[in-house]
């Protein structure tokens, strides 16, 4: 039972780890909104008691500026995500806390027109009653003519594009494969305060959830599984490399630790 009623549910995979940090960017940005937030997983739901609702979460998400702080960094500028929510994205800059361990995109990928394309797309996401599962192929918003490849946070994107995996690289191929808008845009923003921790060999990382309500503050804590006395499991995923060149990488769906061996 929760302590709180929440005014914001959403369902979400657990194993999946980019929509794990989903909902931490969701409650990061509740939190912002609405200061005072609290969020926790309950059964299939994230749950947040705040004091709005999903809706104009959603809508003031998709409405919020999404700035480039260094223009000359076409690959990886760090991002300003503006009013009402003033928050700056640069994580994948973080070499001391682990932040640059976690990122998937490389080469001539550019985190700035992905994350502007899927960020875009969240107010299709919102019109569907399981928004993590809203899945489309994704468009530049400036050039409707050109397709914007995610960031590999979403696992069953991530998992279905490793050659290993299906035996060819859709890649290579251009082809045109389904993306999780909401998904990858709210991870970058919830990868910003909540990190998951190294486990026992390189590119191994885990995560736990929580029971109780608790601000983004104290969640960021729980996430590492340092905090007591708020219920929930942990997981265990890998970042790994999705392609031959093994630069680009994708998270791929995590295993309840106790299941480890």
């Amino acid at each position: 039972m929760s302590l709180r009623e929440p005014s914001i549910t959403v369902k979400v995979d657990v194993t999946n780890p980019g929509q794990f940090f989903a909902c931490c960017g969701l409650l990061e940005l509740a939190d912002r909104l609405w200061p005072g937030a609290e969020g926790w997983f309950e059964n299939a739901d994230f749950c947040v008691a705040a004091a709005g609702g999903l809706p104009e979460l959603w809508m003031l998400i998709a409405a919020a500026e999404l700035l480039a702080l260094d223009p000359d960094d076409e690959t990886a500028s760090p991002l300003r995500l503006e009013a009402p929510f003033g928050l700056t994205l640069d994580w994948w800059k973080d070499e001391h806390a682990g932040g640059r361990k976690l990122k998937a995109w490389a080469g001539r990928m550019s985190a700035t027109r992905i994350a502007k394309a899927m960020k875009a797309a969240i107010v299709r996401a919102a019109e569907h009653d399981r928004p993590f599962d809203y899945a489309t192929v994704i468009y530049d918003p400036n050039d409707l003519s050109k397709k914007i490849e995610p960031f590999y946070y979403d696992s069953r994107r991530g998992g279905s594009a490793r050659p290993i995996d299906i035996g060819f690289s859709p890649d290579s191929l251009s082809m045109k494969a389904v993306a999780f808008p909401a998904v990858e845009f709210l991870c970058v923003v919830g990868l910003q305060r909540f990190r998951p921790t190294q486990s026992i060999r390189r590119r191994l990382f885990e995560y736990h959830t929580w029971h109780t309500p608790l601000s983004p503050f104290m969640a960021a804590v729980a996430t590492t599984g340092l905090a007591v006395l708020t219920g929930g499991n942990g997981y265990r995923f890998e970042n790994a490399f999705r392609t031959d060149q093994k630069k680009h990488k994708s998270f791929l769906t995590a295993t309840p630790m106790e299941n480890f061996r």
